[in-house]
């Protein structure tokens, strides 16, 4: 019985692996047969040769905008606050209020502190009434006087008692203008319990609270309470340094040219080059620095929108020549190429040609070429993804133009 099983058992397994193998060789079978099929389908809808990428790409060109450009040096520059003060307390007392958002922009004579005028307010009563005294003592001392001259014309009277008449009316006189000096004091203290902005700028934080006791002294002489900070903001100034070969270079190119344009320069960021700002020079320091061997120098910049911050860094560029004929190109044809920049050009037949070029800065949204173009080339502006040296297109004519010539 034992035996019978072993064979039927055998018998099962053998069909079974003839079957799993048979299923195999189909599976491969129906692979092969959709390799060549899809094969054949490749084949029989491949386009003939040189039908694909016959179609030229369509560019836009132009010849390089030539414009007379100055030449500049550049130098890095920060901002800094045509007027900055700190505002301290010239009367001392409690602080009472604090009239301004930290950070605001305030006009000039906007209040921004006020201390408690009440006991300035006594002090101011207190002198008014010394001087109403003083006026009384004045007014006996003229009667007197008068008595005493009267007497003495009549010989009723000796000259001693005229002088000493006199010397009281002089000395109640004096006391009138004590008592008015006094009262100008009293009324400084009391207007200055207001503390207003002493120019249009931007506030900082206050630096102490309502309720908080302020130390103020009109000279200085005497500890004060620093209460904010205030700079102005429009115009500000932009700081920088010239090295001692640059200056020369400027100062020749000034000795050269004699007129207000030679003070002209022009801002721009790192992130932007295409937005200028422009600002008179109007300060260079008398002295080099020998520790740096430069030497400061200072632009004016208009600042109207108050984007402009003291602190800020920003580019500066100083003409250093006279205006000279100069290629221009939009930044966007010209291409890095590894260790130097190229822009493609198209030729009468239309096919397309790389050129090195020497790039200067920008000027008017555009880049200035300084060698490797010539003013008859045709520089590609517009398709530059679909131009590729060596390829064929078709042209379509731009214009290139500067900043002021779009608007």
């Amino acid at each position: 019985m034992d035996t019978e099983n072993k064979s039927l058992y055998e018998d099962v397994s053998t069909r079974t692996g003839r079957r799993w193998a048979r299923y195999v060789r189909i599976s491969v079978l129906l692979v092969v047969t959709a390799a060549v099929c899809a094969y054949l389908y490749r084949a029989n809808h491949r386009p003939p040769a040189g039908a694909a990428g016959s179609a030229a790409h369509e560019v836009t060109v132009s010849r390089p905008l030539k414009q007379d450009v100055e030449s500049r040096l550049g130098f890095l520059g920060q901002f800094s606050a045509v007027s900055q003060v700190e505002l301290r307390a010239q009367v001392g007392g409690t602080l009472t209020a604090v009239l301004f958002k930290d950070g605001a922009i305030v006009r000039k004579g906007d209040p921004l502190f006020n201390i408690d005028p009440v006991p300035y307010e006594i002090r101011l009563a207190q002198a008014q009434a010394n001087k109403r005294t003083a006026d009384a003592r004045l007014v006996l001392a003229r009667q007197e006087l008068a008595r005493a001259e009267e007497l003495q014309r009549n010989d009723a009277g000796t000259v001693e008692s005229v002088e000493q008449r006199t010397s009281s009316f002089n000395a109640a006189q004096a006391s009138v203008d004590a008592a008015l000096a006094e009262i100008r004091d009293a009324r400084f203290d009391l207007d200055h319990c207001r503390i207003v902005a002493p120019f249009t700028g931007r506030m900082g934080r206050h630096l102490v609270s309502e309720g908080n006791l302020v130390s103020g002294s009109r000279a200085g002489s005497s500890p004060t309470t620093l209460l904010g900070t205030l700079v102005s903001l429009d115009p500000i100034y932009l700081d920088f340094d010239m090295s001692e070969s640059d200056y020369k270079q400027f100062r020749s190119y000034q000795g050269d040219l004699h007129g207000p344009v030679s003070n002209v320069v022009e801002l721009y960021s790192d992130t932007d080059s295409e937005t200028v700002r422009r600002g008179k020079l109007d300060f260079i320091d008398n002295v080099l620095d020998r520790s740096s061997g430069t030497i400061h120098a200072r632009a004016t910049v208009p600042n109207p929108g108050l984007s402009l911050t003291p602190g800020e860094f920003s580019r500066v560029r100083v003409a250093v020549t006279s205006p000279v004929p100069k290629l221009l190109v939009p930044d966007e044809a010209v291409l890095p190429d590894q260790s130097q920049h190229v822009v493609l050009t198209v030729d009468k037949a239309g096919m397309v040609s790389p050129k090195p070029v020497e790039v200067g800065e920008m000027h008017g949204g555009l880049r200035v070429i300084t060698s490797g173009l010539s003013d008859d080339d045709r520089v590609i502006i517009s398709g530059l993804p679909f131009a590729a040296p060596g390829t064929k297109v078709t042209t379509r004519e731009g214009t290139i133009r500067a900043e002021a010539q779009r608007q």
